[in-house]
């Protein structure tokens, strides 16, 4: 294994990592609504913003900002966050497909990007589900959010090993249970029972 150069343990740039992923939800959402786009964040924020609704101490960071938009308003997108500094990329997915990001100017790194979902779209071709509706979301304030229900159907439809994790993080807190599972088709209910019997 190579060699790797380690930092000394420093908290302010602990601190400092998560305040630039708050302020580029912020400031990516501030753009999308300044030109009249619908969106809603997505993702790991989202499971955030709905834990820290419940209990702030279960809140896990998360390292990238992921928005839903609906396809026919992308060149709009790309215009508005393109004039705040942004710089648009296609780059191939862990799926294997492309992908929309948004960089932090020319020198940003992908792992920082902002990613773009398509709504009611598939995310894959191999994929059972669509992404939900940008309708299926409300005004939190500084940002409009997906709702609880088409935050965990989405969840539940890509099912990887993060996805499960954040499942399990809204299940902890009480916001997932088993009154959910008769709002779901088969699979997606298979799926979050074996969260709320395995909470482990």
């Amino acid at each position: 294994m190579a060699t790797l150069h380690l930092s000394p343990v420093n908290w302010q740039r602990m601190s400092d990592a998560v305040d630039k992923i708050r302020h580029r939800l912020l400031h990516v959402s501030a753009c999308l609504k300044k030109a009249n786009l619908p969106y809603a964040v997505i993702g790991g924020n989202a499971v955030a913003a709905w834990v820290s609704r419940v209990d702030e101490s279960a809140v896990r960071n998360t390292r990238d900002v992921d928005v839903l938009l609906r396809r026919e308003d992308m060149p709009a997108a790309i215009a508005a966050l393109s004039a705040a500094g942004y710089v648009h990329r296609r780059v191939a997915s862990l799926g294997g497909g492309p992908m929309d990001v948004f960089l932090d100017g020319p020198e940003g790194k992908i792992r920082d990007a902002v990613h773009i979902l398509f709504a009611c779209e598939k995310p894959k071709q191999d994929s059972d589900y669509p992404n939900a509706d940008v309708k299926e979301s409300e005004d939190a304030g500084e940002f409009t959010l997906i709702s609880l229900h088409a935050l965990v159907r989405m969840k539940l439809a890509a099912w990887r090993d993060k996805d499960r994790v954040h499942l399990r993080d809204l299940a902890d807190v009480g916001l997932v249970d088993r009154e959910m599972v008769h709002t779901l088709d088969k699979q997606l209910a298979d799926r979050l029972l074996l969260i709320l019997d395995h909470p482990e």
